[in-house]
């Protein structure tokens, strides 16, 4: 199911590599804050933003993005 949602993306070397949906985008800041203080930062990079995603639901009942369609 495609729906809009708030995600927290890892880029490595221009690559994303990982995603994460987030409640919203202070959530998503505050997680990526907490994030750089344990990365390298050269060559990774994390944003946070609104995308359009295909969503799927893991066996406890969260939810997960299988795939992104559209960035805003």
């Amino acid at each position: 199911m495609a729906k809009l949602v708030i995600a927290l993306c890892l880029f490595v070397n221009g690559e994303l590599l990982e995603h994460r949906i987030q409640k919203s985008m202070s959530d998503c800041l505050k997680h990526k804050r907490e994030a750089q203080r344990h990365i390298n930062q050269e060559d990774q990079q994390l944003m946070c933003g609104e995308v359009k995603a295909n969503i799927g639901k893991n066996i406890d009942g969260s939810l997960y993005i299988e795939n992104i369609i559209q960035s805003k």
